[in-house]
C-alpha cells in the first residue's frame, strides 16, 4: 500500500494519495486545485488516479476534485449526509454520493467513509484498511475532525457562512462524534488531519504530521471531557478562543458546494515589459500584484498595486486583497522569473483567484509612490480618524495600543462599513507584513492609509507604552 501526505505550507492543508501497487490504481483525498502533483506522484509510482474524495465542503480553500477528475477520467465520492443544506450541487451529478459505511476498494485496500459531523454537518473521515496486512483499519483520515492535538472548529458556519448558532449544535455533535465514532477504535489507528499548525480551522493546532487514536485520547485537551462524559464543559473549552474567520471562508463553503469552475490547460503568461505594463496600469485594466516584503514595499511601489508578498503565503493573503466575486480585473504579479509567476498562480487559484494573466519583473521605469509610514512614537501626533488593529481579535484581547478598533486583516474589505469614509486610518498588525496586505486593500478601496512603522512589536517595545487588555 502506498499512503503519502502532500502538505501545502502556505494554508496549512494536507492532501493524501492512496495506492495499491499491485493493481496500480490510487485515490486522491482532499486534493487542491493546481493538480500537478498528484499526477507527477501518480507516474512516479507506475500508478493511474482512478478516484478523488474529499473529507467535507471545505471553507479555508478550494477544491480541486472536479480538476482532478475531469483530467484524469477518475470518479468523483462525495458526501450524502448532513441534510439538504449540505448536499453537493448538480455539478456533482456524475459522482457517488457516500453515506455513512460506503467503502471505496483499491484491490486489497479498503477505504471506508465514516461519518463525523461536528466540524460541518457533513463531514467524512476515512478508515484505510490494507487487506494485504490485517483485516483491521490501521490509519483515518480524520479531515478536519481531529487533529493533532486539537478538534475542527464548529463556529466556522456561523463566523464566515452566514449560519445563526450553529455553533452550538456543531460542538455537541463534535462531541458525539468523538464518542462514537473515534474513541471507539484501537489505539494504535494512526491519525492522519488535513490541517497543521497555522490553520484557521482550528485554535491550537499541533505541527506534527500525524498522531495516533491512543494518544489523543490520553493527552488531548478534550481527552478528560470525554472520559468524565462532560459534554457541556467540552463545549465551553472548544467555543472559547477560537481566532477570526476569514471572510473569505464564506465564498470558499459556497464555491466548493456549487462546484468549482474546471480550468483545465492553462495559458501561457504575459511576460510584460514596463512600457506595455504602464499601459495597461494606466486605463485600470490590469490590477498588479507587488510581491515584495513590505519593508521594500514602502520604499515605492505601483500606485493602487495590491501588496501580497513572496510565494509562500500567496493564497492566504492573496484571499485578503483580491474578491474575485467583485474584481474580475487581470492580475499581473511582480516576479523575478517565469517560474515564480507560475508558482504564484498556482497559489492563488487554490483560493480561487483564477485571473493572473501575467508578470512583470521589475517596476523600472513605472511611477511609483511611497506609502505614508508613521513612526510609533508619532501615533499621538499624527491627524487620524481612526487606529486600526488588523491582527486577530485573540492578539488584540492579549494587549494592544490604546484608542485602537480591532478588524482582522482577513475581513476588512469584507466590512468597510465598519470604517469612517473621510479621514486617515491609521493601520497596525504585530510586525507590518499583514498591516501592508490590509493597507493596500484599503488604498485600493479608496481609502486614506497610513501605517504604523514596525506595527505593535515596535510600539510595544518604547519604554513606558502601555497596551491595554480586554476579554
Amino acid at each position: 500500500m502506498l499512503l503519502e501526505r502532500i502538505y501545502d505550507e502556505d494554508l496549512a492543508q494536507a492532501s493524501y494519495i492512496i495506492g495499491c501497487q499491485a493493481k496500480g490504481e490510487a485515490l486522491v483525498v482532499d486534493p487542491r486545485r493546481d493538480i500537478n502533483v498528484y499526477l507527477d506522484l501518480a507516474e512516479k509510482h507506475g500508478m493511474t488516479i482512478t478516484a478523488v474524495t474529499e473529507t467535507h465542503i471545505h471553507a479555508d480553500y478550494l477544491s480541486g476534485t472536479r480538476e482532478l477528475a475531469a483530467r484524469t477520467g477518475a470518479r468523483m465520492f462525495v458526501s450524502d449526509e448532513g441534510g439538504p443544506d449540505w448536499t453537493y450541487s448538480s455539478a456533482f451529478d456524475d459522482a457517488t454520493r457516500m453515506k455513512h459505511g460506503h467503502s471505496i476498494n483499491l484491490g486489497n485496500i479498503t477505504v471506508e467513509a465514516v461519518h463525523t459531523p461536528g466540524h460541518t454537518p457533513e463531514h467524512m473521515s476515512f478508515l484505510i484498511t490494507d487487506g494485504a496486512q490485517s483485516t483491521e483499519p490501521g490509519f483515518m483520515l480524520t479531515g478536519d475532525f481531529v487533529f493533532v492535538g486539537d478538534l475542527g472548529r464548529p463556529d466556522l458556519l456561523d463566523e464566515a457562512a452566514g449560519g445563526v448558532d450553529t455553533r452550538f449544535q456543531g460542538a455537541k455533535d463534535l462531541f458525539a462524534s468523538l464518542k462514537s465514532r473515534f474513541l471507539t477504535l484501537s489505539d494504535y489507528v494512526q491519525v492522519l488531519p488535513a490541517h497543521g499548525s497555522g490553520s484557521a480551522c482550528g485554535k491550537a493546532l499541533g505541527a506534527i504530521a500525524s498522531s495516533t487514536v491512543g494518544y489523543e485520547r490520553s493527552f488531548s485537551w478534550w481527552g478528560p471531557y470525554l472520559s468524565a462524559d462532560d459534554e457541556q464543559g467540552f463545549i465551553d473549552e472548544l467555543l472559547s478562543g477560537q481566532p477570526d474567520a476569514h471572510a473569505y471562508f464564506g465564498r470558499m463553503k459556497r464555491e466548493n458546494r456549487e462546484g468549482p469552475a474546471v480550468l483545465g490547460p492553462l495559458p501561457e503568461l504575459i511576460d510584460y515589459t514596463a512600457e506595455s505594463l504602464r499601459d495597461a496600469l494606466a486605463d485600470d485594466s490590469v490590477i498588479l500584484i507587488d510581491t515584495r516584503h513590505h519593508s521594500q514595499v514602502h520604499t515605492g511601489t505601483v500606485p493602487r498595486s495590491l501588496n501580497v508578498p513572496g510565494v509562500a503565503k500567496a493564497a492566504s493573503y492573496g484571499a485578503w486583497a483580491v474578491n474575485p466575486e467583485e474584481e474580475q480585473r487581470p492580475l499581473v504579479v511582480l516576479a523575478e522569473s517565469l517560474e515564480m509567476a507560475t508558482a504564484l498562480r498556482d497559489h492563488l487559484m487554490r483560493v480561487g483567484i483564477d485571473t493572473v494573466s501575467g508578470y512583470v519583473t521589475s517596476l523600472d521605469g513605472l511611477d511609483l509612490v511611497t506609502p505614508t509610514v508613521v513612526a510609533p512614537s508619532d501615533i499621538d501626533r499624527y491627524p487620524h480618524v481612526m487606529l486600526l488593529d488588523v491582527r486577530n481579535k485573540t492578539e488584540y484581547a492579549e494587549g494592544h495600543i490604546p484608542g485602537a478598533h480591532q478588524l482582522s486583516g482577513g475581513r476588512v474589505l469584507w466590512n468597510l462599513d465598519m470604517l469612517p469614509e473621510h479621514g486617515t486610518i491609521l493601520t497596525y498588525c504585530q510586525s507590518g507584513v499583514r498591516n501592508s496586505v490590509a493597507a493596500s486593500a484599503l488604498r485600493r478601496a479608496g481609502y486614506d492609509v497610513a501605517e504604523v512603522e514596525g506595527s505593535y512589536a515596535a510600539w510595544a517595545s518604547i519604554p513606558g507604552n502601555e497596551p491595554v487588555h480586554s476579554n
